[in-house]
């Protein structure tokens, strides 16, 4: 019979780290997939989740058990990938004619009609990630969860920490951030 999260976190804060290795097995997917929102490269991926599971395992006496333990783990490995990107903000002045051919068709199609251009929703999807490459952290951080993810503002502010005011404000730059690296992108291209 499987164990449910409650009694492998008792058994592990009893001394029984075996324990631990169902909890990662069964939340890895949902970790995985989070991380991969915010770390392109496999490798950091990888690092990424080693650096949850171990911030897991020695924080797992501070979990209380008031929300699910994938709820407490989820805002773990957002605090995670946000702390990654601060760190690992790269200068992100790369030009944008690097983009790739159907990225390029993409945007040639929808500067000159918005509308018919949705067809290609790879190329679309990939513009955007490389657009968020160029975002600060938090902006990036704001945009994946508010516009992604599509969460509500009151869900952002219970898995980051901060305010309802605070999130709508950080929305707010977020997007007049995306919109000067869009009007780049333009300037780039066009002229």
């Amino acid at each position: 019979m499987e164990r449910t999260d409650a009694e492998l976190i008792a058994a592990v804060l009893q001394g029984d780290t075996a324990s631990f290795e169902p909890l990662v097995q069964r939340h890895s997917p949902r970790v995985f997939a989070t991380i991969r929102r915010y770390a392109r490269r496999e490798s950091e991926v990888e690092d990424i989740a080693q650096e949850i599971w171990l911030k897991a395992f020695q924080k797992l006496k501070g979990f209380r058990g008031d929300a699910p333990f994938e709820h407490w783990l989820m805002r773990l490995a957002l605090h995670t990938c946000y702390d990654f990107l601060r760190s690992h903000r790269r200068n992100r002045e790369t030009s944008f004619s690097e983009l790739s051919d159907p990225e390029d068709d993409w945007l040639e199609r929808f500067v000159s009609a918005p509308s018919p251009a949705a067809e290609d929703a790879a190329a679309a999807r990939q513009l955007v990630e490389r657009l968020l490459e160029h975002l600060s952290p938090p902006a990036r951080l704001i945009i994946t969860l508010l516009e992604i993810e599509e969460r509500s503002v009151k869900e952002i502010a219970k898995l980051t920490g901060w305010s309802v005011p605070l999130v709508k404000v950080r929305a707010f730059r977020a997007r007049a951030e995306m919109r000067k690296v869009l009007a780049k992108v333009a300037k780039e291209k066009y002229l």
